[in-house]
């Protein structure tokens, strides 16, 4: 039997909510449809947020840039300055005293600010850029399951789901492959102060760590604007926005490195891959399926477990004046936390919403990318990933199972994202004279031209 070292929170009231409790991380989706069918606006009385739960809702929201900004609904630390500022004050010293103090990040603006500065990573993640990633990522995703596919076994997240985005976004930004699990160090950190559960003490090592991966960047940022190169940091470091009349600064560029391309760029598809391995040994109908026709059914697949179990539970927007929802006053200034995981599972918009549905029409209508000006800029990066992640393992094994006694299936206390600790599968594969070549399947497949729909 596999152990399961906590059950389930099904809260019998509103009162029994408390997002900032690991137990109720593990599985939130009881919570949720009960805020969805009792309180489709809360406010959490644990941190004051006013917790949005509904897909309209979600969807006006994400598409109302005038009375909900992100300008003010903070970046990195963001939300825990809102809760405790003398804390927050501290931790800037830390950064003024040791290294940059990070700007507002693109998804923590607002235009035109946020237009003008979208519109440089628009041109560096153009589909030009990204057809041309294709093979690398192809071929990155079946070298690493090659390395442990005739073992019959593995710890999927850190011998795959870690590795493949971090790889992948590391080639972009020309970091050397042999730094991804230094640099996976420093996201972590970066995620764990995003995640809001930590002591001062464990914060304040969240900086450091972010600082420390500061003084990694700035000696290339320098070489970049010495001898610019073709890859996307060169851009990022280069390009001269027109409406500012100059390029990133270090505190820009430092805050970009951390939020938008490294954790941004590979914890939220780690947690995916991640999530979707389990989700195929738990639905054994779905991996035959998937198994017998990849072309026909992988992109609903990876839509589905983005929808499923969305790396990104929820973020934050500011009120920007007084709104009424559902009876509710929100005064301007509030901290809005819209929670995409639920509405990615409302019965309103979805069919048998927890199903895992490969025949599912508009698979890629959920939130899990977000909505609006604000949608993942690096979500068609994202989708080859997780197409070529899940093809590879389609096209080296024949069977999955999770291991005996290994998996306890928690996360990684967390408010805002969802990721599995560790997955410990089993696996039977394939003949070698079975084995598809990765180079064969780019000729056969048009899912890899996975834009958003």
């Amino acid at each position: 039997m596999t152990k399961t070292p906590y059950e389930p929170v099904q809260p019998e009231t509103l009162e029994d909510i408390n997002f900032l409790d690991q137990g109720l991380q593990n599985c939130p989706y009881h919570a949720y449809d009960k805020l969805r069918e009792e309180a489709p606006v809360w406010q959490d009385p644990v941190t004051g947020f006013f917790v949005i739960t509904r897909f309209d809702d979600l969807r006006a929201i994400l598409l109302d840039t005038t009375h909900y900004l992100n300008s003010m609904s903070g970046g990195q630390g963001g939300s825990r300055e809102r809760m405790d500022q003398d804390r927050a004050k501290r931790m800037l010293s830390l950064y003024k005293e040791k290294g940059w103090v990070p700007a507002p990040t693109l998804a923590g603006r607002d235009d035109p600010n946020h237009k003008q500065m979208r519109a440089m990573f628009n041109e560096a993640f153009r589909p030009k850029k990204i057809n041309a990633m294709d093979p690398f990522v192809r071929d990155t995703a079946y070298k690493l399951v090659d390395q442990f596919v005739d073992d019959g076994h593995c710890e999927w997240v850190q011998q795959f789901a870690v590795p493949l985005p971090l790889i992948v976004i590391g080639q972009q930004m020309g970091v050397p492959e042999e730094d991804i699990w230094k640099i996976k160090a420093w996201t972590d950190a970066w995620v764990q102060r995003l995640g809001m559960m930590q002591t001062e003490e464990e914060e304040a090592w969240s900086v450091e760590m972010e600082i420390e991966a500061q003084h990694y960047f700035q000696p290339i940022f320098e070489r970049l604007r010495e001898e610019p190169d073709e890859t996307l940091l060169s851009d990022m470091v280069n390009r001269v926005i027109p409406e500012w009349e100059r390029p990133l600064n270090d505190n820009e560029l430092h805050a970009e490195m951390m939020a938008d391309t490294f954790v941004g760029g590979s914890e939220t598809t780690t947690n995916a891959i991640a999530y979707g391995v389990k989700l195929l040994i738990e639905n054994p109908d779905v991996w035959d399926r998937l198994k017998s026709d990849p072309d026909k059914y992988m992109r609903t697949f990876c839509e589905e477990v983005v929808r499923l179990e969305g790396p990104v539970q929820g973020l934050f927007r500011m009120a920007g004046q007084d709104i009424e929802l559902h009876g509710v006053h929100i005064p301007a200034g509030s901290m809005i936390n819209v929670r995409y995981a639920a509405a990615n599972r409302d019965g309103g918009e979805f069919e048998c919403p927890v199903d895992l549905d490969l025949e599912r029409e508009k698979p890629g209508r959920h939130l899990g990318f977000g909505s609006g000006v604000h949608h993942c800029i690096g979500a068609p990066l994202a989708r080859r990933e997780l197409f070529w992640a899940f093809r590879a393992l389609v096209d080296r094994v024949e069977s999955l199972s999770f291991t005996e006694g290994k998996n306890t299936f928690e996360v990684v206390p967390n408010f805002s994202l969802r990721a599995l600790k560790e997955l410990h599968i089993e696996f039977e594969p394939k003949p070698p004279e079975d084995r598809v070549n990765p180079a064969d399947v780019d000729a056969e497949s048009k899912a890899t031209e996975m834009e958003a729909p």
